[in-house]
Order: structure tokens, then sequence, then C-alpha cells
């Protein structure tokens, strides 16, 4: 078997799919993208098909350590998410040609479903307690919230209130027996971490998020002794080497994104690394339904798994949703809160390919939006 032919496709509201076909006429899906940089990463994917084209698909190892190191210049989120799709894709076709899901192919199931989180916001706390209100009566057992909009470096004593409203209002309507997670999404300056975080515990969060921007992790080892709020990042970071320093100084829960740091190959090797330091994977998923899918398929088989991030319902959609780009959404299907194993071969979803090609020819150029400080200055969105 040989690859014969790599198309991507860009998808609306922020996706963008890759298909690999194969000569003997099976075929693989995957979902790289960056979001707000989705054409580089296309013509990263053009690039990476010059050496594929030609090549056995079944060799997956082998073509993950020439498109990561086959080139002088390594590494960043445009190459690595690049390597991140076009792996997935050659896993679903492994698992296709086999008939076996995916995560069998990665030594079996450690567990049969997979506890997800919803997102409820808290950009604007205003409609907090309703967003989680209904997620609860959805059946989640988990949610996750921004836990500030823009903050200044120097947070005042107002912005530093209005971050532990949000915490309390969730946790009042959750009560005890559920979950939030909540997103410092790198507006939180490491002073403003360090003040927050003991505030926060009383609240009790299943984590708190990028709790200052990967370029400051120089501070985690004071933050993570700050409280005994677990902390968790990884949504930009894209190798195992990236998590290390993390981890040593304390992090628990690491949060890689299948379509961003390497695919299934990677997002494995990072949960492995990560099981050393008694740190649980909560994988980054804020995407479409074969990252999800991708996702899944690691889930299912790592033992230190958390809990993992889905994006039905998310802000990010207008006009399109999770499902729209899929034959049968019953992979998908909630259940408690839960997404349940099944033993569909590959990654375990069928691409609508039709809907796929349609909305490529609309496109999408998303980008996200541009802060800026009261005095004008650039702010961490």
């Amino acid at each position: 078997m040989k690859i014969s032919r790599i198309e991507t496709f860009l998808a609306p509201p922020r996706w963008m799919f890759v298909r690999v076909e194969t000569d003997e006429g099976v075929v693989g899906w995957g979902e790289p993208v960056v979001e707000g940089r989705a054409e580089p990463v296309r013509a990263a994917v053009e690039v990476l098909a010059e050496y594929l084209l030609g090549q056995d698909p079944a060799r997956i190892e082998d073509h993950w350590q020439v498109m990561t190191k086959g080139g002088f210049y390594r590494g960043g989120p445009v190459l690595s998410s690049a390597v991140a799709g076009l792996d997935q894709a050659l896993w679903d076709i492994k698992g296709k040609r086999h008939g076996v899901p995916v995560h069998q192919l990665l030594g079996g199931p450690v567990r049969e479903k997979i506890r997800a989180y919803a997102w409820v916001g808290g950009d604007e706390p205003h409609a907090l307690r309703d967003a989680v209100t209904a997620q609860i009566e959805a059946g989640f057992t988990a949610v996750k919230m921004n836990g500030c909009g823009r903050m200044t470096p120097v947070a005042t004593r107002a912005e530093i209130r209005a971050c532990l409203r949000r915490a309390e209002t969730a946790r009042e309507v959750l009560g005890d027996e559920r979950d939030f997670g909540l997103d410092f999404h790198g507006r939180v300056s490491p002073a403003n971490a360090r003040r927050l975080l003991p505030l926060l515990a009383d609240y009790a969060p299943m984590f708190v998020e990028e709790p200052v921007l990967c370029e400051h992790l120089h501070a985690l080892p004071d933050l993570v002794n700050a409280s005994g709020i677990p902390l968790a990042l990884g949504e930009r970071l894209f190798t195992r080497a990236e998590f290390l320093a993390p981890l040593q100084a304390g992090v628990a829960i690491v949060q890689p994104d299948v379509s961003h740091a390497g695919g299934i190959s990677e997002l494995r090797r990072i949960a492995a690394l990560a099981e050393i330091y008694g740190a649980q994977l909560a994988p980054h998923c804020p995407l479409g339904p074969v990252a999800l899918a991708a996702s899944l398929q690691v889930a299912f088989t790592t033992p230190n798994f958390l809990i993992q991030e889905q994006s039905v319902g998310i802000h990010y959609h207008r006009g399109t949703e999770l499902l729209d780009y899929v034959v049968d959404p019953e992979p998908f299907r909630f259940h408690g809160g839960s997404l349940l194993r099944t033993d569909r071969p590959g990654l375990g979803v069928e691409v609508d390919e039709a809907a796929v090609r349609a909305a490529d020819a609309r496109g999408h150029a998303w980008r996200n939006p541009v802060w800026r400080h009261e005095d004008g200055a650039f702010a961490e969105w």
C-alpha cells in the first residue's frame, strides 16, 4: 500500500481537515490546524506531502521522525500541527486496514468511557450561573470557564474579586459533587497568579489552567507552592521536551492538544512522561470531530487519563457545530457527561466528505480577537 493523494480542507468555524488516500482506496482523516493560523499550517502540510506521497502509510513512527526531524530547523506550532494531522490520518488508515480501532493498536483500552467537561464561558460572567445550570441539566459532571477577562499586570482589588466571584458562582451551582476548571488563559501575570491561587483554594477548583504564559514557566515552582490547587497547562507546548520542566516543577495535569503536539504518536508519549511524575492527562481539544476522535483513542488506552475537553456548544462555533461534518453522530453522544468506547475501526469517526468539500468551498479566515487595556496597550486574550 502506498500513499497516493493528500488534500486539505478549510472548514468553518475555524478548523482544517486533511484527507490521506492510498492506492488501495483506504482513506485516513486528520485535523491539522493552529486556530487563527490555518493557512500556514495548510502550506506546511503541502510541504510534508512531498515526502509522504508514494510512501507506505504503515510506517507511522518512521514518518513521524522524518517529518519532525528531517529539516535542520525544527518545531513550532505550525510544523507540529501539520505533523499532528498527518499522524492522525496515518493511524486512521492503519486501524481501517486492520479493521480495529486505534486504541487496540496502542495496546488496548484501560477504560470503557471517557469523562468530559463542557465549556461555560466566563469572559463575561453575568450569564455564568445559567450556563453552569444548563450543563448540569445536560448531564455533565464538570465544566470549565475562563477565570477572568482582560486583567492588568498588577490587578486591582475589583479584578481579583471578579475572578473569585466566578469561582464562587460555579461552586454554588455545582455543589461539592461536581467539578469546575478555571482557565487563566495566559491572561494572568505571575504576580497576579501568586495572589489569586491561595484565595481560590476555598472553592476547590479541579484545576487552574494556564496559570501563566508559557514564556513564564520559570514561575511555576512558586505557583505550585502557592496553594494546593492542581495546576494544568500544555495547549501551547508541542513536544515531550517542552513538558519536562513543567512536570519537574510540579504541574499536576498536562493538556497537550492532539492537533498541535505531534498527533497521536507524541500525545501518548507525553502522557507516559507525565505518568512518571504522577501527573494526569487532560487533552486540550476545543476543535472539530476528527481531533476529538483522535484524542479519545489516546484517552481510552492511557492509564493516567483524567478528563477530556470537547467543543459541543463552545462560543467559537458560529453557525457550525461539531457534528456537522460527521455521517453518524453516535460516537459523540454523551451518556451522563461521558463518551463511550466503540470498536469502530481507525479513529472511529466517519467524516462526511461531501460536507467537508462544500465547507472548503466557503472556507474561513478565523482570527482571535486582539484585546487592549484601557490605556491602549496590548492585552492578552
